[in-house]
């Protein structure tokens, strides 16, 4: 189809999706961005969040952690640290992972050495969360 594009998510441990897909939506780290067949080339970070792309009429997502995408005219390569399909989330462990975060958090301050990390493992809990809920 000449309207689609190519999409390569490959993460350290394997290629987690390869194919032509109609458009991708992805969480950046200055705001979630769409890309189309023949978007403008870019390079940027991607933020924790939720992936979804759509390939023949059916959107699909995926919770992804941090990493980068690069954008051709005709190809998304993502490198990324995670991502997991819907289907593949336990929702009850990502719920128990939300509340171990926020409890850890509300004893924390900004300063402490570990609130990053804190803050990172709530925001996957809750793109994981998510995403689940999209099944």
């Amino acid at each position: 189809m000449a309207d689609e594009l190519m999409l390569e998510v490959v993460s350290p441990e394997k290629m987690v999706f390869s194919g032509n897909i109609e458009e991708v939506t992805l969480p950046g780290t200055e705001g979630e961005f769409g890309v189309l067949r023949g978007h403008e080339a870019f390079l940027t970070s991607v933020e924790i969040g939720e992936m979804n792309f759509v390939k023949d009429g059916k959107k699909t997502y995926y919770a992804v952690n941090t990493g980068y995408v690069e954008v051709t005219g005709s190809k998304v390569t993502v490198l990324i640290e995670t991502a997991e399909k819907s289907e593949q989330i336990d929702k009850e462990r990502a719920l128990r992972a939300k509340d171990n975060a926020e409890k850890r958090l509300s004893q924390m301050t900004k300063e402490d050495v570990d609130y990053e990390t804190a803050r990172a493992a709530l925001a996957r809990a809750i793109a994981r969360i998510s995403v689940a809920e999209r099944q």
